[in-house]
């Protein structure tokens, strides 16, 4: 007789940040003879990044988690009991060791369902002040494991493991080459790469496409504006709008001297492995949670980028901006060069195995 299978669930959704960790520990589970299981929301971006891999996909039904008062969060109560229903159905079909949420709406009947049948659960958290989504879950949490060292200081000490950002070896293997043959640009000139996260951030495009005239005076600009952003009628020697790219982006990165953009956590902690430059301008509170913002005032604190609150975006203040890292560039590089920390994807892998063991 075959030795059963094993197997481990992954969840999270609703962002590319909640699902691209997950992406990226398949491989890795596979290489450990261990089947990576998926169970993520019927409709969301998980399902198209999740369902281009080779893994099981199970829809599962999920709630919205809001944090004021609406009618829909009755509604939503339903769906998500249906999810853990629906969850608790998949973890005892596939027989799972163990279960690791990236967060989002969808993970929180699928750790609730894990938790009733007593498997352990394992959650990353990304930001410095966990999301209601892991707030909620990580209560039921065998162990939380966190980017920020300052989100030691939200979750309880006998959960929290700090372990830094998990880190995308192949974005540390650009080459010159093939970045300036992407773009056509000129070695000579400096390149700036705004990075809006895969659905684009409206006012940095907007900003970037309105000021191209005096930008391009002293940059090349690579402008990831995302899927459905592209502009007709843009594109010069000097300026190169890519919707969406994946292969292409350590090449992009590699001859690029500064970065703009949102301060979601995975991709400054990108820039910064990368040791570029950055200005950072975080999604509004006023749009968000405030997460972005205190990812970015902390980069600013630890001498990593500048900051531009989004409603005070305009040409003079970001000039002034550049000027600033213009001049203090050999500094800032020297703090990310003395950066410490960060997992390879494989090593998170062998990590939850080595825990799941120790359990």
């Amino acid at each position: 007789m075959e030795p059963k299978k094993r197997k481990v669930v992954l969840t999270g959704g609703g962002t590319v940040g909640h699902v691209m960790l997950n992406k990226l520990l398949i491989p890795g589970f596979i290489n450990r003879g261990i089947e990576p299981v998926y169970l993520g929301s019927k409709k969301g971006i998980e399902k198209e990044i999740i369902g281009a891999t080779s893994i099981k996909y199970y829809n599962i039904s999920s709630g919205k988690l809001r944090r004021y008062l609406s009618s829909e969060n009755f509604k939503d109560i339903f769906k998500v009991v249906k999810g853990i229903g629906d969850a608790r159905k998949v973890l005892k079909k596939e027989n799972v060791e163990f279960v690791f949420s990236k967060g989002g709406f969808v993970s929180v009947p699928v750790v609730l369902a894990a938790k009733s049948l007593g498997i352990p659960v394992y959650i990353h958290e990304s930001d410095i002040t966990p999301g209601l989504a892991n707030k909620i879950a990580g209560k039921f949490a065998t162990k939380i494991f966190v980017t920020f060292k300052r989100t030691l200081d939200y979750i309880p000490s006998d959960k929290a493991e700090y372990i830094g950002p998990v880190i995308r070896d192949e974005l540390k293997r650009g080459y010159s080459k093939i970045g300036y043959e992407l773009t056509g640009f000129n070695p000579d000139k400096r390149v700036m790469i705004v990075m809006g996260g895969s659905l684009g951030a409206r006012s940095i495009n907007q900003f970037i496409r309105n000021n191209l005239d005096e930008l391009t005076k002293e940059w090349q600009i690579i402008h990831l504006c995302g899927r459905g952003h592209y502009q007709e009628g843009l594109d010069t020697e000097n300026y190169k709008q890519f919707e969406f790219v994946k292969k292409e982006l350590p090449h992009l990165i590699t001859i690029s001297d500064i970065a703009v953009g949102r301060s979601g956590s995975n991709a400054i902690y990108e820039f910064l492995l990368n040791e570029k430059p950055m200005i950072l301008i975080p999604l509004p509170r006023s749009q968000s949670r405030g997460d972005q913002v205190e990812n970015a005032e902390y980069f600013k604190e630890k001498g990593f980028a500048e900051v531009i609150q989004d409603e005070e975006l305009d040409i003079e203040i970001f000039q002034q901006t550049l000027e600033r890292i213009d001049s203090n560039k050999e500094a800032i590089v020297d703090c990310m060069c003395s950066f410490e920390g960060g997992f390879k994807p494989q090593e998170l892998v062998d990590l939850l195995i080595r825990k799941e063991a120790e359990e």
